[in-house]
C-alpha cells in the first residue's frame, strides 16, 4: 500500500495505530493540533516500532514507514490522496463529529471515515458528516500493534465499498476483523469496561485487594492479565468516559463508574501512561 492513512490525535491510541500502520509498511501522517503530543509521538512510536520487533509483531522483510508529524488537520488531508483517515480523540461524541466532519468535507467520497471509538454509536456520529455511507467504526485495542483483532462496527448508514476498503486495509496489518452491529460499546466495551468497574468496586467495598482481584480473574477465569492491570493500560481516564457513554446511553446502572474509577481521575492516576493507577510503573 503506498497511500498514507492519516491518524487524527497523537495520544495512546493514535501512536499505538501509528505504529501498526508503520511497522507494517504503509507511511503515516499524524495530525494533533497540541506540539507538546508530536513532538512526544516519536519517541513513543520509536520504542512502539522497536517493541513489535521483539514480540514478533513486525512483518520479515518489510521496512517501517515513513511518519510525518501535522499540527493542521486541513494540511494534512490536502498532503496527498489517503487510504482512510482515521480518528482517535479523546472520547468526547461532540469533539469527534466535529472532526469527522471537517474530515468529510476535505476527502474525496469513497475514503474510509474511520473512528476509533470504544463507546460512541456510530449512528449518532454519522449525522454529523455528509457522507454517513463513509463512515464506520473501528476499535482498536491497546497496544495495537501487538493485538491482532480488531472489532469493526457498521453503522446503519455504512456503505458496503467503506466497509471493504477498511477491511482490506486492516488485513494488510495482519489484522483479524470481526464485524459487528452498531450498539452502545460494541461488544468489547459493553462486556469488559462493567466488568472492570465491578472489579474496582470490589476493591473498593474492602472484599479483596487490586493484586488479589487480577489474580483471581486471571488464575481462576483465565483473563490475561487482570481486569485492573487493563484499566491501567486502557487508561483510567479513558475508562471513565466510556463508562459514562455506555451509562447515558444504555441506561445500565453497572456502566456508571464507581467511586474508586472517579478518585484516581482526580487525582491524575490514569495507569501506565501517567506512572500510577492501580499499580505504580516507576519513570515514564
Amino acid at each position: 500500500m503506498t497511500d498514507p492513512v492519516v491518524i487524527v490525535g497523537a495520544g495512546v491510541m493514535g501512536t499505538g495505530i501509528a505504529t501498526l500502520a508503520l511497522v507494517h509498511g504503509t507511511p503515516v501522517t499524524l495530525v494533533d493540533t497540541v506540539e507538546e503530543k508530536l513532538t512526544a509521538a516519536g519517541p513513543i512510536i520509536a520504542t512502539g516500532l522497536r517493541t513489535a520487533g521483539l514480540m514478533g509483531a513486525a512483518p520479515a522483510g518489510v521496512e517501517p514507514a515513513g511518519l510525518t508529524l501535522v499540527t493542521g488537520l486541513a494540511d494534512a488531508l490536502a498532503a496527498r490522496p489517503a487510504a482512510a483517515v482515521i480518528e482517535a480523540i479523546t472520547e468526547d461524541a461532540g469533539r469527534k463529529a466535529d472532526v469527522l466532519a471537517r474530515v468529510c468535507a476535505a476527502v474525496k467520497p469513497g475514503t474510509p471515515l474511520v473512528t476509533n471509538t470504544s463507546s460512541i454509536p456510530i449512528d449518532e456520529l454519522a449525522h454529523a458528516v455528509a457522507r454517513p455511507e463513509d463512515l464506520l467504526g473501528v476499535h482498536f485495542m491497546n497496544p495495537s500493534y501487538l493485538i491482532s483483532t480488531v472489532e469493526l462496527a457498521r453503522g446503519r448508514r455504512t456503505g458496503a465499498a467503506a466497509e471493504s476498503t477498511a477491511v482490506r486495509v486492516l488485513e494488510s496489518w495482519r489484522r483479524r476483523v470481526i464485524v459487528v452491529r452498531d450498539a452502545p460499546g460494541f461488544v468489547t466495551s459493553r462486556l469488559l469496561h462493567p466488568m472492570i468497574n465491578n472489579a474496582a468496586r470490589v476493591v473498593e467495598e474492602g472484599t479483596a485487594s487490586v493484586a488479589e482481584v487480577d489474580e483471581l480473574m486471571h488464575g481462576c477465569l483465565g483473563h490475561p492479565t487482570g481486569p485492573l492491570r487493563t484499566a491501567d493500560l486502557i487508561g483510567i481516564d479513558n475508562l471513565v468516559d466510556s463508562l459514562w457513554v455506555l451509562h447515558e446511553r444504555s441506561g445500565d446502572e453497572s456502566c456508571r463508574p464507581c467511586d474508586l474509577l472517579l478518585s484516581k481521575v482526580r487525582d491524575g492516576h490514569f495507569g501506565r501512561k501517567s506512572g500510577r493507577g492501580f499499580y505504580e510503573y516507576g519513570s515514564r
